[in-house]
């Protein structure tokens, strides 16, 4: 694991008059291509959903190709953590993103003719996006030097975060003036400015990689390589407790937030006001978050990050009992600003602490349990919802949105998401 003799705090602080990462042109060429893929990754449902709207595509295809795209998504991220340690992390985004980019013009080509071979161009897109995450996130630590990783990190969340608002407006601007092939080709465009936008790193950071992570003389199977990354994560107890707190959040929270909300709004409220209103204070407040990540170094980073995510607890706390629309808003805002005070501080450690040779493996493990188990929430949410009562449900949404994170908190390292040798941080 790599070590450091300076206080935690210390490795977080950039150089005193370092340029802005905005001025790094490998960085803006990262930042383009992931971007790319988010505008790609949110436009793609909107626009399968106006091909519903205007009957050429039957609700229940929408629902195969979305599952499609979920399962392409689930299963190349952790193919795609031991090939872009394996091989060249960019090597994995351009053949990944070429994959999406040939898949649209395949959904729209079969639109209307074949749902089978649109489920496949779906599960051959989901899997580039799968395929992107981990690498893209391997590259930041390689283009990027330590000092400026969290300035970094917060421009990539804020680019994620202006994606969702803008991917779906573009599109939906977009499709009064263009037919829906059309929009399925730009979507193609897009992956390819995200497979061939990002450069080689150049600086392969300031973390040495320790000799018992070396690469050994014999190349292990492909299952014995994502076990070493699995190995590398266990040897930072921090990360073990982070990754299981924000599991839970998004298995509960995100689930309350996608299946409860809009029933609330509609039984409790009468208007979808209350829906718009909240995710759009929710994306707000995550913006402003990531625009505060990307100058404040808290002097306990883990400790910040992880009651950001507990924040998340508010949301699905707002619609427990009957109050004023501006509280459920203002609570998601909460939550939009507390997700992004966990994310930065958290993709900024993983950078740091995990060994460069395992940390698109150590990455993609993150996405594959986060991400993994949220389909799983909200499949479960609504049965519970008829067998419990919505108000139960949601209050116990919210308790383990607290309880996750602070008991997240107590792991060893926790407190800088960092473990130095011979110092406990967790304490």
């Amino acid at each position: 694991m790599p070590t450091s003799s300076a206080p935690p705090t210390a490795a977080e602080s950039p150089p005193a008059k370092q340029p802005s990462i905005l001025r790094d042109l490998a960085f803006l060429r990262l930042w383009t291509g992931a971007t790319a893929s988010g505008l790609a990754t949110w436009a793609l449902p909107f626009v399968l959903g106006l091909a519903v709207f205007d009957r050429t595509l039957a609700a229940t295809d929408l629902g195969l190709l979305l599952a499609a795209r979920t399962v392409g998504f689930l299963a190349a991220v952790p193919v795609a953590g031991v090939l872009a340690d394996r091989h060249s992390r960019r090597g994995v985004v351009l053949w990944a993103g070429l994959a999406a980019g040939a898949a649209a013009p395949v959904i729209a080509a079969a639109l209307g003719r074949s749902v089978l071979l649109m489920a496949a161009a779906a599960a051959v897109s989901g899997a580039g996006q799968g395929a992107c995450r981990p690498a893209y996130q391997a590259l930041t630590a390689e283009v990027v030097d330590a000092g400026r990783r969290q300035q970094a990190n917060a421009a990539m969340t804020l680019a994620v975060r202006v994606t969702t608002l803008v991917g779906p407006s573009s599109a939906a601007l977009l499709a009064v003036f263009l037919d829906i092939w059309a929009l399925l080709v730009g979507i193609g465009l897009l992956w390819l400015v995200a497979a061939c936008a990002p450069v080689t790193g150049a600086r392969p950071g300031d973390t040495e990689v320790p000799p018992e992570s070396s690469a050994p003389a014999v190349r292990a199977s492909f299952l014995g390589e994502f076990a070493e990354g699995v190995r590398e994560a266990r040897r930072h107890p921090w990360f073990l407790a982070g990754l299981g707190a924000l599991t839970a959040v998004i298995a509960t929270g995100y689930s309350a937030t996608g299946v409860a909300l809009p029933m609330v709004s509609r039984d409790e409220y009468g208007t979808e006001v209350v829906l718009a209103g909240a995710m759009t204070a929710y994306t707000a407040g995550a913006l402003g978050g990531a625009l505060l990540m990307a100058r404040w170094r808290p002097r306990f980073p883990g400790w910040a990050a992880l009651a950001g995510l507990a924040a998340y607890g508010f949301a699905p706390l707002s619609l427990v009992f009957p109050v004023h629309p501006v509280v459920v808003m203002a609570a998601y805002a909460v939550a939009g600003v507390g997700i992004e005070l966990f994310n930065v501080p958290w993709f900024t450690a993983a950078q740091r602490e995990v060994a460069p040779d395992k940390l698109a493996r150590v990455s993609s493990l993150d996405f594959l349990l986060s991400y993994g188990l949220a389909p799983l929430g909200l499949a479960l949410i609504a049965p519970a919802i008829d067998a419990f009562g919505a108000r139960a449900v949601l209050a116990g949404c919210a308790l383990v949105c607290f309880a996750a994170p602070a008991t997240a908190a107590l792991a060893h390292g926790a407190r800088a998401f960092s473990v130095v040798r011979g110092r406990d941080n967790a304490h």
